[in-house]
């Protein structure tokens, strides 16, 4: 029986390889497996931006077998962002074409002479010229492609940003209409991609061959009771279809925690212009798509598509981290500028979450006044010229702080924070801090109503409780990664853990269970943190000082979980 490919491919030397999935990282996927990859295939004081760098692709172990929101793609490296192990986590439809060949890692090493395009097909990996591509921005870039492979094929691509090799480029990705409005944003994955002068990845799975299941009649009846589960759930069943990640504004605006004005308040008074309800109502006024899936066979569908007023397409995937950091913390409350900038960001492959801090940082330094939607535009095209001050804010917050002499920059380990202000949020806070991937929500995002094993459910804004909901939450968001699953459905498997065992067991065979998914995520977390330590990072963790002395609102919080507390997050146990 066919199994799992282990693909490797030299851009110096144009030279692939392709080998079984070592047994040693059987049961491996996603993130667990780049971490893996990276933590004995690359020297961790190496040039993010060097040769020696690898960029990592892997499927989650659920790739394929038919689950709804199973196909996410992990994409990883050494972040020139964070100078740390980086996993960066995709949806879109490239994760379901690797597994429709069979692929569960593909790395590429070493950097090419020329910009190159690879080819992916069940006959292998072939490298052709780029040169017509070089200088496109993604979409024009992603529509010539598409013109010439077909409408079939996924294609991942960067922009101008990633050439530049400006450390907040991303990863732009074909979404269920191949439209590339998904991004493997964080962490700087884009640059990484444009030091190997690969321009484009295009994975044609016609004809592949995929892994044979165990039990297709079970797995069958596993996705089917699975997607029954997440239609069920108030979050994934109603909320989230109708509002989209959006749907949180406010809540978050009411609790304090909406960063506003480069986080120096922590809710927006104009907060109801840009929520999910509004988000919803204006494009439905403008019959957009209020409901619109990211990849094959999800049934959750909580992206959207809005239009302009003139009928055309402005922007699609508008979620909630880019609504808040391009709007709340800039000051800007009119959706549709917003959207103006998280579309520009798309076409230059830049990570919103870090241009919408970098912008904030820029207004604080007088760059450009709060609210002043039409200057934090032309910021944005700063980095598509290529001028000084677009490589500024090309490299992220961080650097635009340092050049301009800002003293609130909120950033750890050089990578800007996602959309929750820690001083409301403070098991967030903890994640940011101690995670070995920098600020970053996907690592295990603490939203209000968090609840760890045994039923306790901490006070988003009281530090009891918030490191072990935190180390909690940094297992889980590892497994989900590692599953390829969406974080979003964690709600239905949390309350009924036999939904995923049953998919498991119906993929692959064997016994499956919570405490060993969890206990492999510790194991990989300790990998990356080994990483990060060689790297130069050290064990010490905080956040930036001033969300310890500066408080928040009418409340006056400040982010008091201590230190010594935190250190211990993530410390075997």
């Amino acid at each position: 029986m066919k199994g799992w490919s282990f693909l490797r491919a030299n851009l110096e030397t144009m030279d692939v390889c392709e080998e079984s999935m070592p047994i040693k990282w059987n049961g491996l996927g996603g993130r667990s497996l780049t971490s893996r990859v990276i933590g004995e295939k690359l020297p961790p004081t190496c040039n993010p931006l060097g040769q020696e760098n690898l960029l990592v692709f892997a499927t989650g172990i659920l790739a394929g077998c038919g689950a709804s929101s199973s196909d996410r793609l992990s994409v990883g490296g050494k972040s020139p962002l964070t100078g740390g192990i980086k996993e960066s986590n995709v949806g879109g439809k490239a994760g379901q074409a690797f597994a429709r060949l069979g692929i569960r890692c593909l790395i590429f090493s070493g950097s090419a002479s020329t910009w190159k395009i690879a080819h992916i097909s069940k006959d292998g990996i072939r490298f052709e010229v780029a040169d017509d591509l070089v200088g496109l921005e993604i979409y024009e870039a992603t529509s010539r492609l598409r013109q010439k492979y077909g409408k079939n094929a996924a294609i991942l691509t960067i922009g101008p940003a990633g050439e530049m090799l400006l450390a907040a480029a991303n990863i732009g990705v074909g979404d269920m209409e191949g439209i590339p409005a998904r991004h493997a944003g964080r962490g700087g994955m884009g640059a990484v991609m444009g030091s190997k002068r690969l321009k484009a990845i295009v994975v044609d799975p016609t004809g592949g061959e995929p892994p044979a299941f165990f039990d297709s009649e079970a797995l069958v009846a596993a996705n089917r009771n699975f997607s029954k589960a997440l239609l069920a759930h108030p979050v994934t069943g109603k909320s989230m279809p109708i509002y989209g990640t959006s749907a949180s504004i406010n809540t978050i605006n009411t609790l304090g925690g909406l960063p506003t004005r480069n986080f120096s308040e922590g809710s927006f008074e104009f907060a109801e212009r840009i929520s999910g309800e509004a988000l919803h109502d204006l494009i439905l006024e403008r019959d957009g798509k209020t409901t619109h899936g990211c990849m094959p066979g999800c049934v959750v569908r909580c992206s959207n598509v809005l239009p302009s007023e003139n009928g055309q397409e402005l922007t699609r995937a508008f979620e909630y981290e880019s609504i808040v950091l391009l709007g709340s913390n800039c000051g800007i409350s009119d959706l549709d500028a917003i959207g103006c900038l998280n579309h520009r960001c798309d076409e230059l492959g830049l990570d919103t979450m870090e241009i919408g801090v970098a912008i904030g940082v820029a207004m604080e330094a007088g760059l450009a006044s709060f609210g002043d939607a039409e200057a934090a535009l032309k910021l944005v095209n700063e980095v598509a010229t290529g001028s000084a001050l677009g490589r500024v804010l090309g490299s992220g917050a961080a650097v635009t702080g340092k050049v301009f002499g800002v003293s609130r920059v909120p950033v750890v380990m050089g990578q800007a924070i996602s959309a929750y202000d820690p001083r409301s949020l403070k098991g967030t806070g903890v994640t940011y801090a101690t995670s070995p991937m920098g600020a970053d929500h996907t690592a295990g995002n603490a939203l209000p109503g968090s609840t760890l094993p045994d039923g306790t459910r901490p006070d988003p804004a009281q530090s009891e409780n918030q490191v072990r909901l935190s180390r909690y939450l940094q297992h889980l968001a590892m497994t989900f990664d590692s599953l390829g699953l969406c974080w979003f459905t964690r709600g239905p498997i949390l309350a009924d853990p036999s939904l995923l065992m049953d998919i498991l067991h119906a993929h692959y065979g064997g016994s499956w269970n919570m405490e060993k998914l969890l206990e492999q995520a510790g194991e990989a977390l300790q990998v990356e943190l080994a990483f990060n330590r060689a790297a130069g990072l050290g064990d010490q963790h905080d956040l930036p000082y001033f969300f310890r002395t500066e408080p928040l609102g009418m409340q006056g919080r400040v982010f008091d979980v201590p230190i010594q507390e935190m250190n211990q997050t993530l410390k075997r146990s």
